[in-house]
């Protein structure tokens, strides 16, 4: 072969030097979907709701703190680590490590230390850098192109502002597509105090853009637990600001304003959260005639437990983990803990890459479908020594173990996909004769003294939204529904919800779907009158029954 020439030569350097740089207020609802040009009246809203409450047994295992607990003082700086662990174990579980932690720590100042200011003069807000705002505004424009149903109620309700004189405090997690809930909210009427319900979850362009745009936000990612208690309180107790509807993601705030500011509890108008963990304490205060407000469970409404707990962990989970840890997953052992909805989502996604998945469960009728479906059902102990791979999916407390953990083989992958961090027991890890290494971000390596390593991704938080992103479209089926639960608390006249905890009715679950079906260009056959009559159905819906289970 000949040799190239000269400007060959220089013709390949210099490629690569550039390589190198109501019933008929839901009716008019439906028929809304049909015609664009509908107008709708959302003082009506109130009834299309119903007003009976849906109680499901409590678990024993979520335990509540005893109401001895002292709350009379905000905790000084020392002592803050132990009240806010009695206080709540879902969120926050972190603790400073006694075992040798080989990364350097952040030694930035801290967003607490710092005045920022932003170009409206308002200093009412604590995040990272004020600065990225713009840059978040372009991340919160690109989420908007997804979730058109959702900005198609915003400009359909906006005129009447249904959400006036509401004082929303929120706690979820802050991403750019919150922030369109959140700017929804605003745009109904609503005035927003917002702070975070995970100290990994917050992109903190997204805060610093909503609050240049006039919210209060109190987040960062990467707060101390610390921190997550500061922000919680400075989100609610601030001067000549009541709030009076809550919208929470695992119950954090709602606990936290129920034991340190019963007074101001007590004239929330309604609460309306969207996880499991924050679910159980609600039906927990219920059932022992402690909820002086309503609330509304929306985790459990169809457009939430089968949308954005299945498909979305479905794809979300498999985003995390290749991120962290450049995993292949074709033949790997991997163990899902808990069938549920995004144990569902896991397994299907893990399957589908050539995984070898087994499941453990509780519960006989989940452990029947993971077999139906081609997993093999097992206790974890049965496996642990083998497994390369561990999930968390069941909200529970403790799922994988101290004496777990050490039977591990070297370079196992533990990870927590539930909203609580509890699941996993971290906190055994922190002792002097483990060594922790910080390797990515979100990224801990383990190592015991023998030299074995477990890989632990988000101190045991919840993977996706602390590793990754999750699909913009299914967030949009919860925000429309969290949204319309807000409207219908709020709006609901008095006494037609008690203090209890309250589901969505069909209908409501049947709009947010119709929503979001022009997305798809779907387009949904109509009954006939004889058909309609046959059936015993309304025309309009709802389609079917509340017990109804749709896919399992």
């Amino acid at each position: 072969m000949s040799e190239p020439s000269g400007e060959a030569k220089l013709e390949v350097k210099q490629a690569s030097k550039e390589v190198k740089e109501s019933e008929n207020v839901a009716e008019k609802y439906s028929a809304m979907t049909v015609s664009k040009n509908s107008e709708m009246n959302m003082g009506e809203l109130s009834s299309a709701f119903s007003a009976v409450p849906t109680h499901k047994p409590v678990k024993k295992q979520i335990q509540f703190v005893e109401d001895k607990q002292e709350f009379s003082r905000f905790p000084t700086k020392a002592g803050r680590r132990s009240l806010s662990r009695s206080i709540s174990q879902s969120s926050t579980d972190s603790y400073s490590s006694a075992a040798s932690y080989t990364d350097s720590s952040d030694d930035e100042t801290s967003p607490r230390d710092k005045t920022q200011v932003n170009t409206k003069g308002s200093s009412d807000f604590c995040v990272k850098n004020i600065k990225q705002a713009e840059f978040g505004r372009r991340e919160i424009e690109i989420a908007e192109q997804d979730m058109s149903a959702l900005i198609s109620l915003r400009k359909r309700a906006q005129s009447e502002k249904p959400l006036a004189g509401a004082k929303i405090v929120g706690c979820t997690h802050i991403t750019a597509q919150t922030a369109v809930l959140i700017e929804t909210l605003v745009a109904l009427g609503a005035q927003c105090r917002w702070t975070a319900c995970n100290i990994y979850s917050t992109q903190n362009e997204v805060a610093a853009a909503l609050s240049e745009n006039g919210v209060s936000v109190f987040a960062w990612k990467g707060e101390s637990e610390d921190d997550f208690w500061w922000c919680i309180d400075h989100c609610i107790n601030t001067e000549g600001w009541q709030p009076n509807m809550i919208l929470d993601d695992g119950g954090d705030l709602t606990h936290w304003m129920y034991k340190k500011y019963p007074n101001v509890f007590k004239k929330i108008r309604g609460i309306v959260e969207e996880s499991v963990t924050g679910v159980h304490r609600l039906y927990q205060l219920s059932k022992a005639g402690k909820l002086c407000v309503p609330a509304m469970n929306v985790n459990d409404s169809v457009t939430k437990q089968k949308f954005d707990n299945l498909y979305c962990c479905r794809e979300s989970i498999l985003d995390g983990l290749k991120r962290t840890t450049d995993v292949m997953f074709g033949g790997k052992q991997v163990v899902v803990c808990g069938y549920g909805e995004v144990g569902k989502g896991c397994c299907a996604a893990l399957k589908a890459l050539g995984a070898i998945v087994y499941v453990t469960e509780i519960d006989p009728i989940c452990g029947l479908q993971a077999c139906m479906d081609g997993f093999r059902v097992v206790k974890l102990n049965e496996v642990i020594r083998q497994v390369d791979v561990i999930i968390t999916c069941t909200g529970n407390k403790n799922v994988v173990t101290r004496d777990q953990l050490d039977r591990m083989k070297n370079g196992s992958i533990v990870c927590n996909m539930g909203h609580s961090n509890t699941e996993i027991d971290v906190a055994s890890l922190r002792t002097p004769e483990l060594t922790w290494e910080r390797v990515r971000s979100q990224v801990d390596h383990v190592i015991w003294p023998d030299g074995k390593r477990v890989i632990l991704l988000a101190e045991g938080r919840l993977l996706n939204l602390s590793c990754s992103t999750v699909p913009t479209f299914v967030l949009s089926i919860t925000a429309t529904t969290q949204a319309l639960a807000l409207i219908e608390l709020y709006n609901a006249p008095e006494g037609r919800y008690k203090q209890d905890v309250y589901l969505l009715p069909k209908k409501m679950d049947e709009y947010v779907a119709s929503l979001h079906l022009a997305t798809f260009e779907a387009h949904l056959t109509e009954l006939t009158d004889e058909q309609a009559k046959y059936l015993g159905l309304n025309k309009n819906g709802p389609f079917k029954p509340n017990y109804y289970r749709y896919k399992v």
